[in-house]
């Protein structure tokens, strides 16, 4: 799966945001969405999709979006 399919799926699973809001570049900061909520959906996504345990830590450190995809794949 690449970053495209990523963001896709953080625009219509996690953030809920009009498909094209995201890139590789947004900064989560900027984001309203990017809640606590948003947060444990993405450790809750990541583990079924990906198999992946992101961490708080790990999540804490995410700046942009690009840091999620590359922490998923």
């Amino acid at each position: 799966m690449d970053y495209k399919k990523i963001i896709e799926n953080l625009e219509e699973d996690i953030l809920e945001v009009d498909e094209g809001t995201l890139q590789a570049d947004t900064k989560l900061s900027e984001l309203d969405e990017w809640d606590s909520l948003a947060k444990l959906a993405l450790m809750a996504w990541a583990r079924k999709e990906y198999d992946k345990i992101l961490t708080a830590q790990q999540i804490r450190e995410f700046v942009t979006v690009e840091d999620i995809c590359n922490a998923v794949l």
